[in-house]
């Protein structure tokens, strides 16, 4: 027992999740970007999903930069976790849909065989649910 205590707390990893979430929902977000109807189109979606996907990434992204870098002040704490929580709850809508629109047969299927998707729905949901008491 005593071996465990002696090992360091590294209380900033948070950042090791936060910041491969950040880089994919900007990257994407902004891929996304100037949003136009016939790529929503293209993607068989209407044009308002495609807009709420393609700013609710970016949001996401930056929501939660600014939860992990504003947590740092201590009188935006609560703000900060608000932040963090909102872009973890978006991430996991996103990622719902995205995962839905590719109509696995199965939710076998879609744990074996998807991934990424899984990856950062699981992400999302734990931002999400731990804010920033990661």
């Amino acid at each position: 027992m005593n071996l465990v205590k002696k090992i360091p707390e590294f209380c900033m990893s948070h950042w090791l999740l936060r910041i491969p979430l950040i880089i994919v929902f900007l990257q994407q977000g902004l891929d996304k970007l100037p949003v136009d109807p016939e790529t929503a189109d293209a993607m068989g979606l209407p044009y308002l999903v495609w807009w709420v996907v393609a700013w609710g990434e970016v949001g996401a992204g930056i929501a939660l930069l600014a939860g992990g870098v504003a947590m740092l002040k201590d009188y935006l704490k609560e703000l900060a976790d608000l932040g963090t929580r909102f872009a973890g709850i978006t991430i996991c809508s996103i990622m719902t849909g995205v995962i839905w629109t590719a109509e696995p047969k199965s939710v076998l299927d879609v744990l074996l065989y998807d991934h990424f998707h899984v990856m950062l729905w699981v992400g999302g949901l734990y931002f999400a649910l731990r804010g920033n008491r990661a």
